[in-house]
């Protein structure tokens, strides 16, 4: 089974974007600038490391990078089954399965890292990542040190990371050491993430989740703050508010995806980190990282032989799908919306479970069943649009099918 998992903050480095730049991928760089109007190509080529470690940047920089990488990864014709991502990274891999639409994703984000950063001002912090201890060492560490630090990251056995007020961190992680730490490394940021001094951000942040749109979808994200598998959207603003002030548990979302069958883990995204803490807590789930164009040939190596490999070679062994039905495919790379006329029509989520248009409205030939960007999604069949196969504003790429026909007999 293939997973893909997204890093977070802390991933970034001035130029990461710069192999990208001549990439067909590299597209998606410019319909993140235009959601929210800012030069997000600027931020992942020439940005200086400052610029780049502040909150607000590095998580915008974080996520596009992300999804330029998601974007030629599907190119290739890889999907993922499950998803988790770090921290941050939780909002990729909810656009990545299509709960949360490519739009909604970019807002989000930039509007988290603006919180946080506001945040981070109002009530200053720090990090610190504490080596060669477990983790109820680490949080007696902080409980004894009697101050405002907390574990914020349970990122692999004997890696934890704690945060919080400067000199609180500082006891707890001198006290850490005598619990039998071996070392203790600052992390040079200005907010002390994943705790109560983040609370702040949290109302702003929830008026940006009540606004945005999360659907349904059939492949699970796996949450930082359980651990566990979800698919239900109503549950992902709570669970993405909660994160804010909650530990990012990673060795447990390590634990849940290999419980439920991954064989592959793919990190998306630049760095490598996730790659490090998969293999030091997976030995036996084979785990490769895609930084730039020339990681592509390693992940589809990598997953030769997955269910996902070979769901994508029976989908492109032609058009035909039984009988009569068809699909519709994309003419481009872009954000996909259906014409309002098909509203009805169900998505992946129902398809999952069989159901379909009761009364699936008819197109001809040469119709017309909504757009990818500015091009339009035209039927080269005449009948029934039972289904879509993807979210309205999920990204697709040039070639993924997109809608399931029903073809009438002269339409065919």
């Amino acid at each position: 089974m293939l997973a893909f998992t997204f890093p977070g903050q802390g991933s970034q480095r001035p130029g990461m974007g710069r192999p990208w730049v001549d990439h067909p991928s590299w597209e998606v760089v410019g319909e993140a600038s235009a959601i929210i109007g800012r030069d997000l190509g600027r931020l992942l080529v020439d940005a200086e490391q400052a610029e780049l470690t502040e909150t607000a940047n590095a998580q915008l920089a974080t996520f596009v990078l992300s999804s330029v990488i998601l974007d030629a990864i599907e190119r290739v014709g890889l999907e993922p089954m499950l998803c988790a991502g770090h921290s941050l990274g939780e909002y990729t891999a909810l656009t990545a399965t299509g709960t949360l639409p490519f739009e909604d994703g970019v807002r989000l984000v930039a509007e988290r890292g603006a919180a946080m950063h506001q945040a981070a001002e109002a009530r200053p912090g720090t990090m610190a990542a504490v080596l060669g201890a477990d983790d109820d060492s680490v949080d007696a560490a902080c409980r004894r040190a009697e101050g405002a630090v907390w574990v914020a990251n349970y990122n692999a056995p004997g890696q934890v990371v704690i945060a919080g007020e400067r000199d609180a961190v500082e006891r707890a992680g001198a006290l850490a050491k005598e619990l039998g730490a071996r070392k203790v490394l600052p992390i040079p940021v200005a907010g002390a993430f994943h705790t109560d001094l983040m609370a702040p951000a949290r109302d702003r942040l929830r008026k940006a989740l009540a606004a945005a749109r999360f659907v349904p979808s059939d492949v699970p994200v796996v949450a930082n703050v359980d651990g566990r598998p979800h698919q239900d959207a109503a549950e992902w603003p709570a669970l993405l508010s909660a994160a804010l002030c909650s530990p990012v548990r990673w060795r447990q979302t390590l634990a849940t995806l290999d419980d439920l069958g991954a064989t592959v883990l793919v990190e998306v995204g630049a760095g490598g980190v996730l790659t490090g803490l998969a293999r030091r807590t997976l030995p036996d789930v084979r785990a490769v990282a895609v930084a730039g164009p020339d990681d592509l040939d390693a992940v589809v190596d990598a997953a030769s032989g997955t269910d996902a490999w070979h769901a994508h070679a029976a989908a492109h062994q032609g058009e035909r799908m039984s009988g009569t039905d068809r699909v519709v495919v994309s003419p481009a790379a872009g954000v996909f919306q259906p014409l309002p006329a098909l509203a009805g029509v169900p998505g992946p989520g129902a398809l999952a479970t069989d159901d379909v248009a009761a009364s699936p409205p008819p197109i001809g030939v040469g119709d017309a069943i909504g757009t990818v960007g500015t091009a339009e999604v035209r039927s080269p069949f005449g009948g029934s649009v039972l289904g879509f196969l993807v979210h309205p504003g999920e990204r697709v790429v040039g070639g993924q099918p997109v809608a399931w026909l029903r073809a009438s007999a002269e339409g065919a």
